[in-house]
């Protein structure tokens, strides 16, 4: 009992301040908002840390690998475990939609109407939707400014920077030595950083948890209600069984084993901060624990926050198939389906690793690929906010199990047994 609660004891304190919060939420409700600044003081620390935390991770991995095989290696395999999961993912969201209609074509108008305030940003908005699909792919993947790096809204252009750095790093042997030592050092301080920060975390996540379930209520309309339910019973499905699988085929029932002992504290980070930037200090260590190599972990996480979000696939394409159900458009032809797939997977890595509002270019890039009103975009939003806390977990505990998959590739199928 006792190596029980040593192990576990700052789960239970989580998983204890979280249900006070969902209580508190639940019983004092819009009143519960006065808590959100607490758990926005404890989301704005982690955050702050977000950028240099993931330079310095990723940056000395790949830095330190002595065998330049292994990093494209475990690039390659990332890149395709991340392709797999994604289309399983998108497959499933599908199928979990398709026999359910989310919202009466007749419900459209008074929908529509309800939302006719939630327009004031539109013409900003409008700005980022007249950009071409390859504006769109150079402005993810670069900055025209260096000081932009440094930002967790082009965190994507961050990740690539800090992968050519760490390339160079490696590529420069002994004279890079110096460097190394240095970012080595940094990336020591700050994980320490995180850890003091992270001494708040159960008041910090309670409260921020309270404001999340005071906010909502009874807010929701019948259609978004609907949306919640249907999505959370998929969510729980999919985080249950295809993440039991997955972890079966990276390393068999010990695979199963060291995968359920470890995912919780991640899977509760990321139900109470809505955020997989945020919980990726959490996240590597959860893989580190489960067995996986540092360079892996610390490699394929950071790059999942951004390329790699099941919870977000499976989210887009309840988007799409709530607009598909809202204006009554006709799913003819194979075309259809397979035009809603692809948008689905190009939408999901246009959304951001930021809580509530990082969807937003990706609800725009829907909207215009699927030829919908771009007023329809404050629907959009509404639908990714309710369904914010299972995507976030998904997308965190995806990237966990999709680093024991790497791991099964790159270092073959006796990896769990040989795990520290």
């Amino acid at each position: 009992m006792k190596k029980f609660l040593s192990n576990y004891k700052s789960t239970i304190i989580l998983l204890v301040a979280i249900i006070v919060g969902a209580i508190v939420g639940i019983v004092f409700q819009e009143k519960a908002t006065i808590l959100s600044p607490l758990g926005d003081l404890f989301l704005n620390l982690l955050l702050v840390i977000i950028v240099p935390l993931i330079f310095l991770t990723i940056t000395t991995s790949i830095a330190k690998m002595k065998q330049p095989k292994r990093i494209g290696k475990i690039m390659v395999t990332i890149i395709g475990v991340f392709i797999f999961t994604s289309i399983i993912a998108v497959i499933v969201g599908f199928v979990s939609t398709y026999f359910v209609k989310l919202v009466n074509p007749e419900d459209g108008q008074q929908i529509r109407n309800s939302l006719q305030e939630i327009t004031d940003g539109e013409d900003s908005t409008a700005d980022e939707g007249e950009l071409t699909i390859a504006d769109r792919t150079v402005n993810l993947l670069t900055v025209n400014d260096f000081s932009k790096l440094l930002s967790k809204e082009n965190i994507v252009a961050l990740l690539i920077a800090s992968v050519i750095f760490g390339i160079a790093t490696n590529m420069a042997g002994e004279k890079g030595k110096p460097v190394y030592d240095f970012l080595v050092s940094a990336n020591e301080i700050v994980a320490n950083i995180v850890k003091i920060i992270m001494y708040f975390a159960p008041i910090g996540l309670g409260c921020y948890f309270a404001s999340l379930v005071g906010s909502f209520g009874a807010s929701i309309a019948v259609g978004y209600l609907k949306t919640f339910v249907v999505y959370t019973i998929v969510a729980i499905a999919f985080y249950f069984i295809v993440y039991t699988i997955y972890a079966f085929i990276a390393g068999g029932k010990k695979g199963v084993s060291a995968f359920w002992k470890n995912a919780i504290p991640s899977t509760l980070t990321a139900l109470a901060t809505c955020s997989s930037a945020a919980s990726i200090p959490v996240n590597v260590e959860c893989a580190k624990k489960m067995g996986v190599p540092d360079d892996i972990a610390e490699t394929t996480i950071p790059l999942g926050t951004s390329f790699h979000k099941d919870g977000s696939i499976i989210g887009s394409v309840f988007k799409i198939m709530f607009l598909v159900c809202l204006f009554g458009t006709s799913l003819a032809t194979a075309g259809d389906v397979l035009g809603i797939v692809g948008v689905a997977l190009l939408a999901n890595l246009l959304i951001t690793a930021v809580p509530i509002g990082g969807g937003t270019i990706s609800e725009m890039l829907i909207l215009t690929m699927l030829g919908y009103p771009v007023a329809a975009l404050p629907i959009l939003t509404i639908i990714a906010t309710i369904i914010d806390p299972p995507a976030t977990m998904l997308n965190v505990v995806g990237d966990t199990v999709s680093s024991m998959m790497v791991t099964r590739v790159v270092d073959g199928k006796e990896w769990i047994n040989n795990k520290k």
